[in-house]
């Protein structure tokens, strides 16, 4: 039975599918086929988020649908794993008898030892804080992932305790990876064909691992990732405005990969809602750090997180996150309307009224989309540099993205994928540019 196929279903962020890859690295141990085939499955995992509104009734949707799947076959071995396993993993286990295992974030270390245990104890829930020996083990384990751009967990958890996140309760604390076994696992994916890297973290940032005496940054892994020639890009994400040190924003004067593109979620535009966030920044904080990036390199772009509707805000609150997204311009940013997380202060709150909060959704993401819009019809008829990282399904296309994360699609030989080619612009949309290969790189 361990040595049949397995497949993994991701929600949410890019954490997630790091998370998800690195499981699948520790159950080939156990003799697991990694399967793309949904309904041909002998182990199924869920890899929730809890980020987004109805998180978990998602979970249990995704189920229904797993039964129906397996409705005339062997039932696989049913696993949730993930943030909606840690925050809802006693009712997880009331409500829902086709779930065997329910595995935290930081009890992903414990998978294969909870797949050898199921035949004999049918339900198994791990949702300890072990973040440690989490990664310590990982740690031993080879990064297979061979895509073009790679994801790297470097620190996760948060000590923010924002009033409306939940991962502080899901994740945990910050936690930040040792120095040198991040860079071993960027050595390994660079030699499984990654040409970008994109650290990760809750509040990536945040990164700070002390040894003898001496103290690792984000700053000090960009600076080291910079020496591999092997390597084109260097990206990161989530960060928080508090933590734009000096030295992260010294990078971008020295760094020929380090992209001139900067997520920087805000959640609003108003230093009342901010505070009642517990977001421990203000716009003018905000402001100063796009100022200062702008001088370093004008061609740094921004895009952010809002949360609009969130109890408190008044009109003024909402024109001032307006006038906020009309002063940056962001490139491409997430706006959702508040809700609500079990465990958290905003929890509690009031919340607006739904119809209020959807007018002005709908007034921020026309703002929003608008800037998208605008900023790339911009690149139209300009050549730009392209990382080349996938051959499009069914169709006979190259997908890449620009250096601002922008999608890329064009015509090309897939002796191109892993290389950073010029593509002239020809039309665009909202959120992908269209284009044509440069000759000269046709001729390559």
């Amino acid at each position: 039975m361990l040595n049949g196929k397995i497949f993994i279903k991701t929600f949410g962020c890019q954490m997630n599918e790091y998370d998800s890859n690195r499981i699948y690295d520790s159950v080939s141990k156990l003799g697991f086929i990694k399967t793309t085939n949904q309904s041909n499955a002998d182990c199924y995992i869920l890899n929730t988020c809890h980020i987004r509104d109805k998180a978990k009734e998602k979970v249990y949707h995704e189920i229904g649908r797993v039964k129906k799947l397996y409705r005339d076959k062997k039932k696989p071995i049913m696993v949730v794993a993930g943030c909606v396993a840690q925050a809802e993993n006693e009712e997880m286990v009331k409500r829902e008898p086709y779930i065997d295992i329910i595995l935290g974030p930081q009890s992903y270390h414990k998978v294969n030892e909870l797949l050898k245990n199921h035949i004999a104890n049918l339900k198994q829930e791990e949702t300890e804080f072990d973040t440690i020996s989490k990664f310590g083990y990982f740690d031993q384990i080879k990064n297979n992932d061979n895509k073009i751009s790679a994801f790297l967990t470097i620190q996760e958890g948060c000590d923010k305790f924002c009033h409306f996140c939940v991962v502080p309760y899901t994740r945990g604390p910050e936690y930040s990876r040792p120095f040198n076994t991040i860079i071993s696992e960027a050595e390994q994916l660079i030699e499984n064909g990654a040409k970008e890297i994109t650290l990760l973290g809750q509040n990536v940032n945040a990164y700070s691992y002390k040894e003898n005496f001496k103290e690792f940054r984000i700053s000090n892994l960009i600076k080291h990732l910079d020496q591999f020639s092997e390597l084109e890009r260097i990206r990161y994400t989530t960060s928080h405005p508090r933590d734009m040190t000096d030295d992260l924003i010294d990078c971008y004067s020295y760094s020929n990969k380090l992209m001139p593109f900067v997520h920087l979620p805000i959640q609003s535009g108003s230093n009342k809602m901010l505070e009642l966030m517990n977001r421990k920044h203000t716009v003018d904080d905000y402001l100063k750090v796009y100022e200062r990036l702008k001088k370093i390199n004008a061609e740094i772009e921004f895009s952010s997180d809002f949360i609009i509707g969130y109890p408190g805000e008044t009109q003024k609150d909402f024109e001032d996150t307006l006038e906020l997204i009309k002063k940056i311009k962001f490139i491409n940013s997430f706006s959702f309307i508040f809700s609500p997380r079990p465990g958290t202060k905003a929890a509690k709150l009031e919340m607006i009224e739904k119809n209020i909060a959807k007018e002005r959704l709908t007034l921020i993401q026309e703002e929003l989309f608008n800037n998208q819009i605008e900023i790339n019809k911009s690149l139209e008829n300009i050549t730009i540099n392209v990382l080349v990282e996938n051959k499009m399904e069914k169709q006979n296309k190259l997908f890449g993205r620009n250096k601002y994360i922008s999608p890329v699609i064009f015509d090309g030989n897939e002796n191109l994928i892993g290389k950073v080619v010029k593509v002239k612009v020809q039309t665009s949309n909202q959120n992908t540019l269209f284009g044509l290969l440069d000759k000269k790189m046709e001729a390559a």
